[in-house]
């Protein structure tokens, strides 16, 4: 059993243990589940902000602790007062250190979409995103089937939730369906965690044009998303880089700094 079969079991064990102490129910009682979200996708292509999404990860199967004492309000603050487009917070608790307190805290303390980060392979998962403050959520197709994809994103859609879905590999794209908002490539294998910026440039031709398309993973210098952005990709997902740093927000704000000065030049 590689690791991502190991999350998504434990998963469907998490679920049983969380529906039963807060059925969806209940979730639909949270303040956060009727207010107004942010769009991703207008985000993204709005000229005045990076396109970037910035993420907050505390842990890592692959990485082991990044950065278990960050504080999520002031760090994910930082992103959006340097330019984020969107931010990215892990909701995992059992493989990285995440937990929906931390998304609700950057939830309030920030006026631009927020992605759960997490496993999702059930209904109840997607009404607990609307429950804690979450304007997009995050559908791996390397973990679910077709029909479950697809299920899932309409559910999404009800709530007015925007769906990224993220693929690795070209027939992984056979699972899009009009629900998807933005089509994220992973250039991080989740079998092995082996990491290349290539898979996105390999795939980028393979996803329809109608879809919005972002790279994910790997990403450590603003020349490679000039590098992608010529390729044709609309946003970028960065979190280990800046994560890695005492303070994640001062080396969010130096990266869009380099990124601005080398846009300048390559005019």
């Amino acid at each position: 059993m590689n690791i991502l079969d190991k999350i998504v079991a434990h998963k469907y064990t998490e679920i049983a243990e969380r529906s039963s102490k807060a059925p969806i129910s209940t979730l639909e009682q949270s303040p956060y589940f009727t207010r107004s979200t942010y769009s991703l996708r207008e985000s993204l292509l709005n000229p005045e902000r990076t396109g970037i999404i910035a993420e907050f990860k505390r842990r890592s199967p692959s990485k082991g602790d990044i950065n278990t004492s960050a504080d999520v309000a002031t760090v994910t603050a930082g992103y959006a007062g340097a330019g984020a487009s969107g931010l990215s917070i892990l909701t995992d608790e059992q493989f990285f250190g995440g937990s929906s307190a931390d998304l609700m805290a950057g939830r309030e303390a920030n006026q631009i979409p927020v992605l759960r980060k997490d496993f999702i392979v059930h209904d109840y998962q997607v009404y607990e995103a609307r429950a804690i403050g979450a304007d997009v959520i995050l559908l791996i197709a390397e973990c679910l089937e077709t029909d479950q994809l697809r299920s899932l994103a309409k559910t999404a859609k009800s709530l007015g939730l925007e769906v990224l879905m993220e693929v690795h590999s070209g027939d992984q794209l056979e699972k899009l369906c009009p629900e998807i908002d933005v089509v994220g490539v992973n250039n991080r294998n989740l079998k092995n965690f082996h990491v290349s910026v290539q898979t996105s440039i390999d795939l980028f031709e393979q996803i329809p044009a109608e879809f919005l398309k972002i790279s994910e993973s790997g990403i450590n210098d603003p020349q490679t998303i000039l590098e992608l952005k010529q390729v044709g990709f609309q946003g970028f997902l960065i979190g280990e880089y800046f994560m890695s740093d005492a303070q994640p927000e001062l080396r969010f704000a130096e990266f869009v700094q380099c990124l601005k000065k080398l846009e300048t030049q390559s005019v």
